[in-house]
């Protein structure tokens, strides 16, 4: 759907970041930190076209050889969708500072699934075991070659406790879901510059869950704001998104704006609490560290 430019320099001269009145842009960059590109790109969608192709040339060719072609074609379509979502996957695996790797290699089974399906494309063209395995190897060999594999090995994972990781791990996926759902819910009022104040309160709120990632132990001052907070947040963005569709009541437009400045302030606040208490427990511990080089004799120049 066409949307209005509403940059600094548009007509409208309306900011589409939705700057608030003390000229703060801090959320206007986060914005730009988070921006991801779609993982799921050109190449990904045509893996779509070649079991198209086989069943379209299969309808012909009598009932056995139809059978036989409507069953590879299941199996490339099942590969193309396991390949979307392991590039889902290899994305968010990505943009996390802390991450374990995806429980189901979604990527090494799409070419797996590629591979069976050109083996049971070619034995439908040539019936042979030998046949049928070279096109399969031939298959799998090239999709591996093309997309890559899954990530194997945890990231950023060393020295913290396994426990307190998969803690975090599942806050944050809970987050991520509620973040979703407030994203879906305002696309339903079609309103440009709430999408654009949700996306700005959502790079805040991906702060808070960065941070956290990085220190599990700030789990338990953030846990309130990615499960409770954020769940209340959905909630009014799914019966603003309800009103505002059926009527346009501009007050309800406005008290949702108002919401999401204010759980906007709370996050950041929050965010710049638990990075200030990080840096107050390094401190912490380099002047403990000093301390126990003084006492072994080691003189060490301080600085002013």
């Amino acid at each position: 759907m066409a949307q209005r430019f509403g940059g600094k320099f548009s007509p409208s001269g309306n900011d589409p970041s939705g700057s608030r009145p003390d000229g703060s842009t801090s959320s206007s960059s986060r914005m730009m930190a988070n921006a991801q590109v779609n993982p799921v790109g050109l190449r990904a969608n045509l893996m779509f076209v070649p079991a198209a192709v086989l069943m379209l040339f299969s309808l012909g060719a009598g009932a056995s050889a139809l059978v036989i072609g409507l069953i590879g074609a299941g199996l490339w379509v099942g590969s193309a969708v396991m390949l979307r979502e392991g590039l889902k996957a290899e994305a968010a695996y990505a943009a996390r500072k802390v991450a374990r790797r995806p429980a189901l290699p979604r990527k090494i089974l799409a070419a797996l699934l590629c591979g069976l399906g050109g083996a049971v494309g070619a034995w439908a063209s040539e019936p042979g075991v030998i046949t049928a395995a070279l096109y399969g190897l031939a298959c799998s060999g090239l999709h591996f070659a093309a997309f890559g594999v899954d990530p194997l090995s945890d990231k950023g994972v060393a020295g913290v406790d396994e426990f307190q990781s998969s803690r975090v791990a599942r806050v944050v996926d809970e987050a991520e879901t509620h973040l979703a759902a407030m994203k879906d819910a305002v696309l339903r009022a079609k309103d440009r510059q709430v999408e654009l104040r949700v996306d700005q309160f959502q790079a805040v709120a991906r702060d808070l869950c960065r941070t956290v990632e990085e220190d599990p132990r700030d789990l338990t001052a953030a846990r309130k704001y990615l499960t409770v907070y954020l769940m209340g947040a959905r909630d009014a963005s799914i019966k603003f998104a309800d009103i505002f569709a059926r009527s346009g009541d501009a007050q309800a437009r406005a008290d949702y704006l108002a919401l999401l400045d204010d759980l906007e302030q709370n996050f950041a606040a929050r965010t710049e609490k638990l990075l200030l208490e990080d840096r107050g427990d390094l401190t912490i511990e380099i002047d403990v560290l000093r301390a126990r080089l003084e006492r072994e004799g080691v003189q060490m120049d301080r600085p002013s």
